[in-house]
């Protein structure tokens, strides 16, 4: 199920040599009819997350018989990976992030499953919403912007950490919850496995922009506790900024209309985010269905808003790091993110858990 609309590609994307997965799967010379080790390596953790997802379809109490539909979904969709196991090519492959991730919703929406985080997403919203000015309070009391634009970046990565398409933190979250605070204190030290910050720093002290495109992920704390804070500070140096966000649910990611939600109840009576005008701050749907992207295909909506952008800002694993690391864009563009997956970790060089800041500066 995709956007209604005709799909186009991201206008300040460079085409040329564009692949959206960052990690190559195989290669030319692999047997087309066996699955590569990273292949297999991929296949096993989308089948590690089966048992997340039966639990939260089997608590959907919008859809009718869900503990048997739950059932179904864990069955059928565990067959189709060990389809691809035995023959890449079946099921539209060879597979990657994108097929993986594709697949599985396809199972699920054909069951009548449509958004099965739901609970969960606005129980976490409620909770952010609630902790939103005081995170924004302690980020103005940073008085040195350089020193304040690193603290609002530690709170993407803090944000980052609900994130319930990985298995590890899906166990860790249902036992414990998230600490945004203590999780913004408890990031791997610097330098991260990908350390542009330094650089970023210095560009924000001699260079603004004109319009900033968010490509936005989770619900909850990295959306509200994270990406808003940083969002707001754009908007206060008169950056305009558009979020683009998911047209349909997928794992715990934002919607554009759980965002227009969100944003209601953030700002006061006069249209403000903690004192911030947000007459230049735009919602837009990117056409997407998936927690990954391939961005030669978005929605027109945001192709339009987003032409003359110049900074792009690929945010979280899904979209900055497994898919679109390596993209390149007509403009200035930064790609963050939290490290989850070991097998991501491994490609990378790095420590699970350790940060992506890619930053890449377009000469004028």
């Amino acid at each position: 199920m995709e956007s209604s609309s005709e799909m186009v590609p991201f206008p300040l994307l460079i085409e040329s040599n564009y692949r959206a997965c960052t990690i190559p799967y195989r290669f030319p010379n692999d047997n087309p009819k066996k699955p590569t080790p990273t292949e297999i390596s991929w296949i096993n953790l989308f089948a590690n997350s089966i048992p997340s997802f039966k639990q939260r379809a089997e608590s959907d109490n919008t859809v009718p018989d869900a503990k048997v539909r739950a059932e179904k979904f864990a069955e059928r969709y565990g067959e189709i990976l060990e389809d691809l196991k035995k023959d890449p090519e079946s099921h539209g492959g060879p597979p990657d992030c994108i097929l993986l991730c594709r697949l599985r919703e396809q199972v699920l929406r054909e069951l009548g499953f449509r958004d099965i985080f739901k609970k969960v997403k606005d129980d976490e919203n409620a909770k952010a919403i609630s902790l939103f000015r005081n995170v924004v309070s302690l980020n103005d009391a940073i008085e040195d912007p350089v020193k304040r634009l690193e603290n609002l970046v530690k709170g993407i990565f803090a944000g980052n950490i609900f994130d319930l398409g990985s298995a590890e933190l899906a166990e860790v979250f249902s036992k414990d919850g998230m600490s945004f605070l203590a999780s913004c204190q408890n990031l791997l030290p610097r330098p991260w496995v990908v350390d542009d910050l330094d650089t970023f720093k210095l560009n924000w002290s001699k260079k603004s922009w004109t319009k900033a495109v968010f490509f936005v992920d989770n619900s909850g704390a990295d959306i509200i506790l994270g990406i808003l804070p940083f969002a707001r500070e754009l908007l206060r140096r008169g950056t305009q900024v558009i979020l683009a966000a998911n047209e349909l649910p997928s794992i715990n990611d934002v919607t554009y209309t759980e965002l227009f939600d969100i944003l209601s109840q953030l700002k006061d009576e006069n249209g403000q985010l903690m004192g911030v005008d947000t007459s230049k701050l735009l919602i837009a749907n990117s056409g997407n269905d998936l927690p990954v992207i391939d961005l030669t295909s978005v929605s027109q909506e945001l192709a339009y808003v987003a032409s003359d952008a110049d900074l792009v800002i690929l945010e979280e694993m899904g979209r900055g790091i497994e898919t679109n690391l390596y993209a390149q864009f007509k403009c200035d563009s930064i790609k963050i993110g939290m490290v989850k997956h070991p097998e991501v970790a491994q490609f990378l060089g790095g420590r699970l858990y350790d940060c992506v800041f890619k930053y890449n500066e377009v000469s004028d």
